[in-house]
């Protein structure tokens, strides 16, 4: 059975910054819950960064890749870096990932962690920037296919179409 990554928070864990959860409804989700498919987890979390805690953004709205190489840090409004915690989180979230044969995740879109599309611009301004958060990054570096909670649809295709390739 294919095994699949996906944000804790998804999944109604109240891990999020501000301590709530965004808990998807959606059916397909759901049916992979049921099935023992979904691994739950939040890097942010098991990064070290307690709930609830600041907001924090990838300074210049740069992208995981530049906070991956080095190039860019995730600082709070008041400019704590806590760049550190967020690739601890994303290590951790690609090691998990391995050991249990993930060839694709479900991540929360918008966060510096999760974002697969976009994320915030790093000004605190709620103004969004095209990019992926550093965990999300990570994971496609490493050859898995990260969707966010409104593309569950293609991730199930995706799901779909590899297991044909498979076969």
């Amino acid at each position: 059975m294919e095994r699949i990554l996906v944000s804790a928070c998804l999944l109604g864990s109240r891990v999020r910054y501000d301590g709530r959860a965004k808990t998807s409804a959606d059916a397909t989700l759901a049916r992979w819950r049921e099935e023992g498919r979904l691994v739950p987890f939040c890097p942010e979390v098991e990064g070290g960064l307690a709930v609830p805690r600041p907001p924090a953004e990838i300074e210049g709205g740069v992208g995981g890749a530049a906070v991956i190489a080095g190039a860019a840090r995730i600082l709070t409004p008041d400019g704590v870096d806590v760049t550190r915690h967020f690739l601890a989180g994303a290590q951790q979230a690609l090691a998990v990932a391995q050991s249990f044969g993930v060839r694709l995740a479900i991540l929360k879109e918008g966060s510096p962690s999760c974002g697969s599309l976009r994320i915030y611009d790093g000004t605190f301004r709620g103004a969004i920037t095209p990019g992926k958060g550093v965990t999300a990054a990570l994971l496609e570096l490493n050859g898995i296919r990260v969707f966010n909670e409104d593309r569950i649809a293609e991730a199930a295709a995706f799901l779909t179409e590899t297991a044909h390739q498979q076969q």
